[in-house]
């Protein structure tokens, strides 16, 4: 009987190891808002997180590399999102929540499409479709 009630605390444990691994979101400044405009050079529609790699001209003209964190495929297809809707190349702006240390990157508040559509990251994260 022991070692039943081992197996299934052991089998338990295991099971919560993802929960615990999947980050938070303390790393974005959800106080600020920043709009940036650039061109896609890879949007990677993965979970458990999609990604917008955009390169960002600056003031001066040079460019900076940007990773915009979005929501889950699942959860970005309800605002309307798509795999196909960001190509290498495309144009776009986006309006994110930078990151607290200064690095280019933030989390996707929403995104202005390249037809001109404005999509949001998740339900309640922007307009929607």
């Amino acid at each position: 009987m022991r070692s039943i009630l081992l197996s299934v605390l052991s089998v338990a444990m295991l099971l919560a190891i993802p929960a615990v691994a999947h980050h938070s979101f303390t790393m974005f400044d959800q106080t600020k808002q920043l709009t940036i405009t650039g061109t896609v050079t890879e949007f990677q529609w993965t979970n458990p997180h999609a990604y917008i790699e955009i390169d960002v001209p600056d003031e001066s003209g040079a460019v900076k590399h940007w990773a915009i964190e979005m929501g889950s495929p699942s959860i970005l297809q309800q605002s309307g999102w798509k795999f196909s809707n960001l190509k290498k190349g495309d144009k776009t702006t986006l309006v994110i929540n930078p990151l607290k240390d200064g690095r280019p990157g933030g989390f996707l508040n929403t995104a202005t499409l390249p037809d001109g559509r404005v999509l949001g990251n998740g339900p309640g994260r922007g307009p929607q479709k």
